[in-house]
């Protein structure tokens, strides 16, 4: 064994909580803001948590839906990653043509989330990612506009769950990958 002895490879989980930025008190006092920005800024561990929050669905989708904003950059990493097209949930009121609008509580207020009524046929399969599964409102929000699309779920992957705030009890019935689970 040489001095230069290989090291084990970081985890996909070490690796997120290594560049995680932990924000108290935003968006407002009482929160703990869980920042993956510096995940996302870093080329190696981006590539691998895309692959991580896919693989588990291989096949199974016809798209990837990103919530807004940051689950815009997993979608569309996905989305490239597998060939497939990227679909946009977004707050309402950022889009162009007719939506499907679902209005939902966030742990810190209530809001509501669109979707092009056109975006993909009736039948369609989509994985909706995310950054962080909190209270699940916000992804089952997302849910309730593709069910309204007639496109079907194949599943759900998030980054970072929150498993205090029981998020996957309003997702029940659907796959979820979680790569980091506070």
């Amino acid at each position: 064994m040489g001095i230069h002895a290989e090291q084990p490879k970081e985890s996909i989980e070490e690796q997120i909580q290594r560049l995680c930025a932990t924000v108290p008190d935003y968006p407002e006092p009482g929160i703990t803001f869980r920042d993956l920005t510096p995940v996302f800024a870093d080329g190696a561990a981006l590539r691998a948590v895309v692959d991580a929050l896919v693989e588990p669905f291989a096949g199974q989708f016809d798209a990837v839906a990103g919530v807004e904003a940051r689950g815009f950059l997993l979608a569309a990493a996905a989305a490239y990653a597998t060939g497939t097209g990227v679909i946009t949930v977004r707050k309402a009121g950022k889009l162009p043509r007719a939506v499907y609008t679902e209005h939902y509580s966030l742990e810190y207020g209530t809001a509501a989330l669109e979707l092009h009524r056109d975006d993909l046929p009736a039948g369609s399969r989509v994985l909706i990612l995310d950054d962080v599964l909190a209270t699940g409102g916000t992804l089952a929000a997302t849910s309730k506009l593709f069910a309204k699309a007639g496109v079907n779920v194949a599943g759900y992957g998030v980054v970072l769950e929150l498993a205090e705030l029981h998020g996957r009890e309003a997702l029940a019935g659907h796959q979820i990958r979680s790569l980091v689970r506070l």
